[in-house]
């Protein structure tokens, strides 16, 4: 697609957060120590907690700290979206942090070529309450619009977009559940063909605990928001397409990432 001159991006993160007293200290405290300097929304979705107080105290100064109700994740994250003002948007969930200080660096430096629309990496699970531990280890590669259809996707939560993407061909469909995210993927992906650059470390480590795969009953239901989002794009996936999706991540659980 193309954006012209090469020069660095000006970056907006958004943290989505709903009674995460226990581990928004960490998630914003990483935003704030990044080299590279960036935007960030904070949309509470007025937690029951300290955790809006939190954000307060332990973000940077200029950051923009929102408390009020939405209709669940995906709705706050439209919400940041429609807040950001950054030439590029990442999303640092609450359960979330950078592994190092760099990390906006590097984005910004991939994402200085006019000719990407996006970049993604790495991510890892650790333990909730020993972050030390990693559980899961997502190793991600070169993006291929072939690989969609294997079941492949990018992990979503290193995802950076540049807005012009966003502002063309829209948010998150709330409709959707926890597979609101892999729809973006694919209508941006393989029905807009945007051009995205693969960062090959860890970007984000992620607390273990995923909605999605807590019980069976909630797996079924991911699988088949899966298949809707295909449909609602005027995808056709093969066969095996949504069951290779969860089997996947399998191969996740024991690999670590290099030392």
């Amino acid at each position: 697609m193309g954006y012209g001159v090469k020069q660095t991006p000006a970056i907006s993160v958004i943290t989505v957060a709903l009674n995460a007293a226990e581990t928004i200290k960490d998630c914003v405290e990483s935003v704030k120590d990044q080299s590279y300097p960036c935007e960030h929304i904070i949309i509470d979705g007025c937690s029951s907690d300290d955790t809006a107080n939190l954000a307060k105290k332990y973000a940077s100064q200029t950051a923009l700290i929102i408390s009020e109700q939405d209709h669940g994740t995906y709705d706050a994250m439209n919400k940041g979206l429609a807040l950001a003002t950054g030439d590029v948007i990442g999303i640092l969930n609450a359960d979330d942090f950078y592994p190092h200080d760099d990390i906006l660096a590097k984005v910004a430096n991939c994402l200085a070529d006019p000719d990407a629309d996006a970049c993604y990496g790495d991510l890892v699970y650790v333990d909730r309450a020993d972050t030390c531990r990693v559980t899961r280890y997502w190793k991600s590669c070169q993006c291929d619009p072939e690989f969609f259809y294997k079941g492949w996707m990018v992990p979503h939560p290193t995802l950076y977009v540049r807005r012009g993407i966003y502002q063309r061909y829209g948010g998150f469909n709330v409709n959707l559940g926890s597979s609101a995210d892999y729809e973006l993927e694919l209508r941006f992906f393989l029905r807009h063909g945007i051009r995205a650059k693969y960062i090959p470390e860890v970007l984000v480590v992620m607390r273990a605990g995923g909605w999605s795969n807590s019980s069976l009953l909630n797996r079924l239901r991911a699988n088949r928001f899966d298949r809707e989002a295909w449909t609602v794009n005027g995808l056709n996936p093969r066969h095996l397409t949504t069951i290779l999706k969860p089997i996947r991540k399998v191969a996740q659980y024991f690999l670590r990432p290099a030392k």
